[in-house]
């Protein structure tokens, strides 16, 4: 019924009159009756049937080919009814081919074995790393145990540990040598900064008294004598200075550096021993125990274990004797230098010798920076 009701709405003719108005029609009422009856049908049968799809609706509507459109007046002739079947659109068709034309990239199953493999990849890679660090940590726990327990047994005396009576005996005089030195440069750095502000301090004096000579005609040859005996002194201290700081840079050079690196390779070689003692401990442990298989692997691995810590041990023990030597003879070297170079500039400063004094800093090649050279530049000080 509701079909029918809206076939005949659809197909009715709209009549327009020559003023373009459209004329009161009693189809009107119909189709508004037909309106009002579709919407009650549509509360009584519910939203489940009521509600169509628009491919129903467009079926069960009306034939566009019987439709007809009026141009005259109401009740005019059919001169004026133009048919809509005579009205030819372009024609659509539904091409399959179309699709496969076009090739569809990223999908398949090449893109799913190249994304699989590629996160089997990644998942390989992570588990590598992490079994590294495991390894690692592992590694670093059992080594960190076995020299702590080795360490532990030493101090209380149960443990044996591997000693070189010589090497110990050389390397306990570089550190009591190294605390010797320590405070022979504390005391030239407080030397140097004494004798600075001496320095300073005639260079203020002699000043004064050029400016008093100026200023007291009658004193003017006694401030002058002095201002001139202050002057030369400010002189010979500026190149006494230059002296002692290359003493102090000498000495500081000799400590810090070439003793530090010394010791730090007695450091590593200490270290050394003591991983050689853990493992030669372990292994002797083991192989007291009884010679079952298991034991037997576990020897075998302590054997490989002893036998590199050895090789490290003996290596590091090369090393020591060797820059324990170099260290020796640079040391008497440098300080042979270094401490005539001080004894001269110290006793031609004092006998106020000056051409001495000049001539000691060129026999060892020391060159005075001029005034203000220790000034930190502008930008240094930013």
């Amino acid at each position: 019924m509701t079909d029918r009701v809206m076939s005949k709405a659809a197909t009715m003719e709209i009549p327009i009159n020559s003023n373009g108005d459209t004329g009161a029609l009693a189809e009107d009422d119909s189709l508004e009756q037909a309106a009002k009856l579709q919407w009650s049908l549509d509360e009584k049968v519910g939203s489940s049937r009521g509600t169509r799809d628009l491919q129903q609706v467009m079926v069960s509507g009306p034939n566009l080919n019987e439709t007809s459109i009026v141009s005259g007046g109401y009740g005019g002739t059919a001169e004026g009814i133009i048919p809509t079947g005579s009205i030819m659109g372009p024609a659509v068709r539904y091409n399959p081919e179309f699709n496969k034309r076009i090739p569809v990239t990223g999908f398949g199953p090449n893109m799913q074995h190249s994304s699989s493999s590629s996160s089997m990849t990644a998942e390989e890679a992570t588990r590598g790393v992490a079994v590294e660090k495991y390894e690692a940590v592992k590694k670093w726990g059992l080594n960190t145990y076995k020299c702590t327990k080795q360490m532990i047994s030493e101090r209380f005396g149960r443990g044996s540990r591997t000693v070189d009576l010589e090497l110990e005996a050389q390397i306990e005089v570089l550190r009591d040598t190294k605390r010797k030195y320590v405070n022979v440069l504390r005391l030239a750095k407080a030397l140097t900064n004494h004798f600075y502000n001496m320095v300073q301090t005639q260079h203020a004096l002699g000043d004064t008294f050029a400016d008093l000579s100026q200023k007291s005609p009658e004193l003017r040859d006694e401030f002058g004598y002095n201002a001139e005996t202050q002057k030369l002194l400010c002189k010979n201290g500026e190149t006494l200075l230059g002296a002692i700081n290359f003493f102090v840079s000498s000495i500081n050079t000799l400590v810090n550096k070439t003793m530090e690196d010394t010791l730090w390779t007695i450091r590593m070689y200490e270290n050394a021993r003591l991983e050689f003692d853990a493992y030669r401990s372990d292994l002797e442990e083991l192989s007291l125990g009884p010679r079952d298989a298991v034991t037997m692997a576990r020897i075998e691995a302590a054997q490989e274990q002893y036998q590199v810590h050895k090789e490290k041990y003996e290596r590091l023990r090369s090393d020591v004797i060797i820059k324990l030597k170099f260290l020796e003879e640079n040391k008497v070297k440098v300080m042979h230098k270094q401490l005539l170079l001080f004894h001269n500039a110290i006793s031609a400063y004092f006998a106020g010798n000056q051409q001495q004094l000049e001539e000691t800093l060129k026999q060892f090649n020391i060159k005075l920076r001029p005034p203000g050279a220790d000034k930190p530049s502008w930008l240094e000080e930013q």
